[in-house]
């Protein structure tokens, strides 16, 4: 085939294209490096003689230079915007989405606007931390399970002190930082990210969020503790929620215990969801160990002080109803409108 019918050929389709897509491919099928119909012809000029070679690498060239030129044109001729009179009025519209906040971020925006009515501040700290501020300032021992490298997960390097650093598993660290910068008395909410090795299925991830509470001050009792937990469980809730406190131990706190609120899907009745005992378990509490309230600076005999930590992502499953945890980070527009807040 001669020069003249590729030409030919060309300008029929070239003539034909509709979209900037097509015109891409053109480009490519006689432009492209490896496969172009011109970049081949050029190829095979070496296999001509001398003055063959003169004569049709210059036809070739200045062809290549008008198919380069032609493919712009059309171009920029496709990317104009379509003129009124050739529009199909007729056709659909497109589609837009709306954004929606993210349910984790609609649960802690409503926490945290609780405790701000009662007084409290919103403190965050970084992820990466030591190990002084994760487990030993909050009465961990050091052969303490959750400190191994099974639970926990260690970076590898060490902050100026020499001390081993790591992803925080909880937000406790924040809650040390504050009080190691200021006097008593303090309350504060500390939300955030936390990290631990945990194999991902429908409620667990390597990855979530906690919200943490701290009170310290003068005279704080255990008493204060229910009646924070009651009232912001009510407003998180419903005001007919009702608490259940169990003893148990957590190293940073003196005594401890876990917290159940009642179902609020069945109501006290007995579902699947509450194991059909009436009552969900929520969170972990306590007042704060004196041996924290030392690690601190701060004078155990003077001061006293509750804490409770819980997870965020479990709060956003409880109130939303939501059967698995993956559904919080998988990012899928279907699952995420569904939270759309309609002015």
């Amino acid at each position: 085939m001669n020069i003249a019918e590729l030409r030919d050929q060309f300008e029929q389709r070239l003539a034909a294209t509709t979209d900037q897509k097509q015109v891409e491919e053109l480009r490519n099928d006689y432009l492209g490096r490896k496969r172009g119909l011109i970049t081949g012809l050029l190829k095979e000029l070496p296999k001509l003689s001398a003055d063959q070679r003169a004569s049709a690498g210059k036809e070739i060239n200045l062809w290549k230079l008008h198919v380069e030129e032609a493919l712009n044109v059309r171009a920029e001729e496709l990317a104009k915007p379509v003129e009124a009179e050739d529009f199909d009025w007729t056709l659909p519209g497109f589609e837009r989405q709306i954004g929606a906040i993210h349910p984790l971020t609609l649960v802690r925006q409503k926490i945290e606007n609780i405790f701000r009515e009662m007084g409290y501040a919103i403190a965050e700290g970084p992820e990466i931390d030591t190990d002084f501020n994760n487990f030993a300032a909050l009465n961990f021992p050091p052969d303490h399970p959750a400190g191994d490298t099974q639970d926990t997960l260690f970076v590898d390097r060490l902050d100026e002190k020499g001390l081993p650093l790591l992803l925080r598993t909880h937000t406790s660290p924040v809650q040390i930082r504050t009080m190691m910068k200021h006097k008593p008395p303090i309350r504060i909410l500390c939300p955030g990210r936390v990290y631990r090795k945990d194999e991902i299925d429908a409620t667990h991830s390597p990855v979530f969020h906690q919200i943490e509470a701290l009170a310290v001050g003068d005279d704080i009792t255990f008493s204060d503790l229910k009646g924070t937990l009651l009232h912001f469980l009510q407003r998180l809730f419903s005001e007919d929620v009702e608490l259940s406190f169990r003893p148990t131990f957590f190293p940073f706190v003196e005594p401890g215990a876990d917290v159940s609120v009642s179902c609020v899907f069945c109501k006290k009745k007995g579902c699947s969801i509450c194991k059909y005992s009436g009552f969900i378990e929520i969170l972990g509490s306590g007042m704060v160990h004196p041996n924290v309230l030392e690690n601190v600076g701060y004078d155990s005999e003077k001061y006293t002080g509750f804490a409770f930590g819980m997870g965020l992502d479990r709060l956003a499953i409880l109130s939303y109803g939501i059967p698995d945890i993956r559904l919080l980070f998988q990012n899928d527009i279907r699952f995420l409108s569904q939270f759309r807040v309609v002015p």
